[in-house]
């Protein structure tokens, strides 16, 4: 189950993030969680986010602003390192409350509070019109890279929040998919190395087996999405990919913060 799910997920939602600038790392990482412990999740969705951002790269990366990306990228890049290093202390914390559904405890942790909370706050940044039109001016870049970057460490998530500061970079539609692809892997290859010091390479050797051929399942997944998203840039309507991933985020988001898994 657990293949079939993440799988579809990944390819699914990799063609959906192609054009929204987010949504593979924020509906995927709940996905992982079904089946393993949130930590674990955070931090197997990023290696998918990662390989996933260097095939897109390699279709589109021809096309970034450079200069945009060091303004954007390289303060993202420290920051999320930062929110990284943070995750890791909320890691192992005893849970803020519990409840029974039956005869199944359902624990509310900080770490699932905080991925729940900020998956739900995107969601509405997807539905909401008044949302959809924040834009932010050129000259904060830096501090758009800041708050995505310590975000995406934190949490996994940090597509809406560089969508905002990058639409008004002055970019069109190919360059700015582009300039958003690389900034991401930046971003990612930052937050793995603080996972992969702490929590995860802990913990890796007991699940490497099945967790090892799930995030191949997932990556292989991703490209494909990621493909028939490249083949689709031109005849897709924002607005319906909006709807479709707000409320993927919504319940998935609603679910991780009730400690339903």
């Amino acid at each position: 189950m657990e293949y079939i799910v993440v799988s579809l997920t990944a390819l699914l939602v990799s063609t959906l993030t192609l054009f929204s600038g987010f949504g593979l790392g924020i509906v995927l990482m709940p996905a992982f969680a079904l089946f393993f412990p949130v930590r674990i999740a955070i931090a197997a969705t990023a290696i998918v986010h990662l390989a996933n951002n260097l095939f897109k790269a390699s279709l589109l990366g021809r096309q970034a602003d450079w200069s945009v990306v060091v303004r954007f990228a390289v303060p993202g890049a420290a920051a999320a390192m930062l929110g990284a290093g943070v995750l890791n202390l909320f890691d192992g914390l005893p849970p803020v409350a519990y409840y029974w559904l039956g005869e199944r405890r359902h624990e509310i942790t900080l770490i699932k509070l905080v991925a729940g909370v900020t998956i739900i706050a995107f969601a509405f940044l997807e539905l909401l019109p008044r949302f959809q039109q924040i834009a932010f001016d050129r000259k904060y870049l830096p501090w758009g890279g800041i708050v995505s970057g310590f975000l995406g460490g934190l949490s996994g998530n940090q597509g809406a929040l560089r969508s905002a500061f990058l639409i008004k970079a002055g970019l069109d539609k190919h360059a700015y998919v582009a300039t958003g692809t690389v900034s991401a892997v930046i971003v990612d290859i930052a937050r793995l190395i603080v996972y992969g010091l702490s929590f995860y390479a802990a913990r890796f050797a007991e699940l490497s087996s099945e967790l090892n051929r799930l995030i191949l399942i997932a990556t292989l997944a991703a490209f494909l999405g990621a493909f028939i998203g490249t083949r689709l840039i031109k005849k897709v309507t924002l607005n319906t990919i909006h709807i479709i991933v707000g409320i993927m985020l919504i319940v998935s988001g609603t679910s991780m913060t009730l400690g339903l898994f």
